[in-house]
């Protein structure tokens, strides 16, 4: 790319100090890069989902539209079907016994998170801390800022198995976390917790008392096992087997491609569900953590999620529970993508940031982490702006490594031998 547009661009935007940046303004930039120059960019920043969805939920919602959902609001907490679907999933894919109840739609994991956190803020005022295991989606943190609540997080870098839990527990034994918050696998190091580790942290949650947030953005994509048969094993890893204390929050955006239409699951476990909390009781009276989050916190947010992408979500996770839809063969693509892109990067003097994930290989999936020698999170974002690829800086994620994230999602076919070229110009002139 030509500097100097490059350069008036960034200034004209007011985006000079890219420590401050976020994903959206990395992607405006570079596509008014794009509008000026005429050349396209390799989007690497922005972790939206690149593929078609099945036709299996836009048929279900169609139909329902056609049936007259829309004339209806849908209840705070669902509709039945597909709390039925939720809770049929989770038993089907990890194993889990979630009452239907329990499994609320939000509109998108997002407002499922934001609902949680307001849940808990209420639920437990005494304790006015999040943990944070990390790198993290950073939209998370911003929550709590908004919804005031205080948060502290943990580099995983080099905190792996029992040096992990000792470092949740010293921060635990402080007695005001109220919840801890991780995805699995991880956004964006990609590194996937293993089941002596959930275990470790359901035991810390049980003992501390504090609620597991465990987001499955990423459900069941680590592509190194087969997670694709229903109700039998292996099953996607989870916190539900070693403690009560626990939501799973399930997206619809990147394991079934339905983003757009903003749809996915909190799965609250039985006990938390109806576990009774004496301040939320006071001052709402509603008692019941779940029914307080539904008819308290989801209602007053947007009394309910758009009716006819429900009966979609509620169509795709049952096909996927009766064999006849294998969502994860959809997104292995992402995997594929990611194998490409990593040899291109490494044989041009890139290194994977989180190369390793327990001392075995990481997954290819959705995202990874890359550096490049001598240069800061901040600088290899902005000088690889030049080279027409855009990326995202570790720093801004919780992680105190340098390095970038990088997405696989818009990257196509097509693009390999762009890709290829601007990072070997990149490597020559660096």
């Amino acid at each position: 790319m030509d500097r100097k547009i490059v350069d008036e661009t960034i200034a004209q935007m007011g985006l000079e100090d890219f420590s401050t940046v976020t994903i959206r303004d990395i992607a405006k930039l570079s596509k008014k890069l794009e509008q000026i120059t005429g050349e396209p960019f390799v989007h690497l920043e922005m972790g939206v989902p690149g593929l078609r969805p099945s036709e299996i939920g836009i048929n279900a919602e169609i139909d329902a539209l056609r049936n007259f959902c829309a004339q209806s609001y849908p209840p705070n907490d669902g509709i039945a079907p597909v709390k039925e679907a939720a809770s049929r999933f989770v038993k089907a894919f990890i194993g889990l016994d979630i009452d239907p109840l329990c499994c609320m739609p939000t509109t998108g994991s997002m407002q499922g998170t934001f609902a949680v956190f307001t849940t808990i803020k209420h639920a437990r005022p005494e304790k006015d801390t999040v943990l944070f295991i990390e790198p993290g989606f950073p939209v998370q943190t911003t929550q709590c800022d908004v919804i005031g609540l205080k948060h502290i997080g943990i580099d995983i870098y080099d905190k792996r198995g029992e040096k992990l839990l000792t470092a949740l527990e010293a921060i635990l034994q402080s007695g005001n976390i109220n919840a801890i918050v991780y995805s699995n696998p991880n956004n964006p190091s990609w590194v996937c917790f293993t089941d002596e580790e959930l275990k470790g942290i359901g035991a810390l949650a049980t003992k501390y008392d504090v609620i597991v947030l465990e987001d499955l953005a990423y459900f069941a994509m680590d592509f190194r096992q087969d997670l694709s048969h229903p109700f039998e094993a292996p099953y996607q890893v989870s916190v539900g087997n070693y403690t009560d204390n626990y939501i799973l929050s399930i997206s619809g955006s990147k394991a079934f491609s339905y983003a757009g239409q903003r749809i996915g699951v909190s799965c609250i476990s039985n006990a938390l569900y109806h576990r009774h909390f004496d301040a939320i009781a006071k001052n709402f009276g509603v008692g019941e953590f779940g029914n307080f989050m539904a008819n308290r916190i989801l209602y007053t947010l947007s009394s309910g999620v758009t009716h006819s992408a429900q009966f979609a979500l509620a169509a795709m996770m049952n096909a996927a529970c009766d064999g006849r839809y294998n969502f994860l063969a959809d997104v292995a693509e992402y995997g594929r993508r990611a194998k490409f892109m990593k040899e291109v990067l490494t044989a041009n003097k890139f290194y994977l940031v989180y190369d390793n994930d327990m001392g075995n290989p990481l997954a290819d999936g959705f995202y990874f982490t890359v550096q490049y020698p001598g240069m800061t999170a901040v600088e290899l974002t902005k000088e690889l702006m030049y080279y027409g690829v855009s990326v995202f800086p570790l720093n801004t994620m919780g992680s105190e490594q340098q390095g970038v994230r990088v997405c696989t999602s818009f990257f196509h076919d097509s693009l390999r031998d762009v890709f290829r070229s601007r990072i070997e110009q990149f490597a020559k002139e660096h």
